[in-house]
């Protein structure tokens, strides 16, 4: 089987090779738009050159540029190397906004003014066409009476090991990745929040509940009201969630935090 160009269809384990990546990340960086292989009427995944060029692209900016995958996408799609969706998948996040909206009968008016975003915003956050900050992204979480959790995709039932390739995903504006732990438990919501050069929270937000951190790599600059912190790798920081609180990655490479919140309510 070849391609439009001529050239053959590449499996994910040679492109993989090509490349110089795992298949699980091909996977996570296909499911956010980076690659759009065909199909096989047995489902394998098929790729052509064009698409081995576009994730050797990406390739280069994470290990040199140290971005992680939305900042990728948000670079190529600005570049024109990567083309938005016209709509997200059906059990996006995007679905679940309008969801939520539409279950309480709400126009998206009524809520761009309570939560204090316009319209427009909100319409393309809700057909996947844009990211909000995890500021934005709690504001919409409190206006709903429910939590960033539900965000998520969490319809799969918990189990006790989750494997790097099975994190539920949530892109929290450019640059902030937030990874799902474990789900299913009402005690803990653990991340692992993977955090671009400069990126961050955006505005200050407060909620219930209580947060620990980790930093596994990489810094972040946390202020709580009017104190701020400076982590760096091993570090640990705790503090109540009730306290207005907001982050940013101040260095040159990717933040990596193992980042838990109790109870589940962020």
């Amino acid at each position: 089987m070849k391609a439009k160009d001529g050239e053959p269809y590449l499996k994910i384990g040679d492109v993989a090779r090509m490349v110089g990546v795992s298949p699980s990340v091909i996977r996570t960086w296909e499911s956010l738009g980076l690659a759009r292989p065909q199909r096989t009427a047995s489902k394998y995944r098929l790729y052509s050159a064009e698409d081995v060029r576009l994730l050797k692209r990406a390739r280069f900016l994470r290990k040199v540029r140290g971005m992680n995958a939305p900042a990728i996408v948000q670079m190529l799609k600005r570049d024109g190397l990567v083309q938005p969706s016209s709509n997200g998948p059906a059990g996006g996040m995007g679905a679940r906004l309008r969801q939520l909206r539409a279950h309480r009968g709400l126009s998206l008016a009524q809520v761009a003014k309570a939560v204090g975003i316009s319209v427009g915003f909100l319409s393309a956050l809700e057909r996947s066409q844009m990211s909000a900050s995890v500021g934005t992204l709690r504001k919409l979480a409190r206006f709903y009476k429910t939590n960033i959790l539900e965000f998520f995709d969490t319809t799969e039932s918990n189990t006790h090991l989750v494997p790097p390739g099975k994190r539920k995903i949530l892109e929290a504006g450019p640059g902030v990745r937030m990874e799902l732990l474990a789900w299913g438990n009402r005690v803990m919501e653990p991340h692992l929040f993977r955090i671009a050069p400069g990126s961050g929270s955006g505005e200050s937000y407060a909620h219930e509940g209580e947060e620990f951190l980790y930093v596994l790599r990489g810094k972040l600059e946390i202020a709580l009201q009017n104190e701020e912190f400076l982590l760096k790798p091993g570090d640990s920081f705790y503090f109540e969630s009730a306290t207005p609180h907001r982050w940013k990655n101040p260095g040159e490479t990717e933040t990596w935090i193992l980042w838990v919140n109790t109870p589940p309510t962020f």
